[in-house]
């Protein structure tokens, strides 16, 4: 029989966030190894934990599990998020790597120079490339992809909150999705998640910021 879902990370959101939401919504419980030291990660690569010598890196069902969207995909797929045929999985797939690109300009923001340029950069995009694609998908249908909960509608939730973190208000000409938004607080492990003393992290500070580049001996963060 497998053992907990182990998940090693650093003790801040980056990649691993979405994972361990969608942990969270398909209610698998699991455990965390947060990544402190250059040491920890260099016994990781001597292991041969790291295909890629890249984490995230899941321990589950026996496996050693890496690269984000191959994890969320064996994530969804386990546990019935991940659409009901093969149309459905691409239509999913499609709206969690538009929900991905997006989230990942925002990761970015704390090894980021000039952040007010960034930041305004997020915010167009968003109101203007991003958040229109899934308002339309929402204009009638309670989920994105065949009227069934998905890996993507866990991700725009964790997006949207993300982006209210840096711009409040920013759902107010997007009425489908603040809906959406607040259907999707209401499932019973999401509202779990969303509370104080859960495994749902901040935003990242310079201790997380410091703590990467001394693990991975990065000299200059700033993109």
């Amino acid at each position: 029989m497998a053992g907990k879902v182990v998940l090693h990370y650093f003790n801040g959101r980056g990649k691993m966030e979405s994972i361990r939401w969608l942990l969270t919504v398909a209610e698998v419980d699991f455990d965390e190894v947060f990544l402190t030291t250059r040491e920890q990660y260099l016994k990781l690569l001597s292991d041969g934990d790291l295909m890629f010598q890249q984490v995230p890196f899941v321990e589950m069902d026996g496996m050693k599990l890496v690269q984000t969207k191959a994890i969320l995909n064996y994530i969804a797929e386990k546990h019935n998020l991940h659409g009901k045929d093969l149309k459905d999985k691409l239509m999913v797939n499609t709206h969690s790597e538009g929900l991905m690109d997006l989230m990942d300009m925002i990761m970015t923001l704390p090894f980021t120079a000039d952040v007010k340029t960034k930041l305004d950069n997020i915010q167009n995009k968003a109101k203007d490339r991003y958040l229109p694609v899934f308002e339309k998908a929402l204009s009638g249908p309670i989920y994105l992809v065949g009227g069934r909960l998905s890996c993507a509608d866990v991700q725009l939730l964790e997006c949207t909150l993300m982006l209210e973190e840096k711009f409040a208000g920013i759902l107010a000409e997007f009425p489908n999705l603040k809906s959406f938004q607040g259907r999707m607080t209401r499932i019973p492990a999401v509202s779990r998640f969303l509370q104080p003393g859960s495994k749902r992290k901040p935003q990242p500070d310079d201790v997380y910021v410091k703590t990467i580049m001394e693990v991975f001996n990065i000299k200059s963060p700033f993109l």
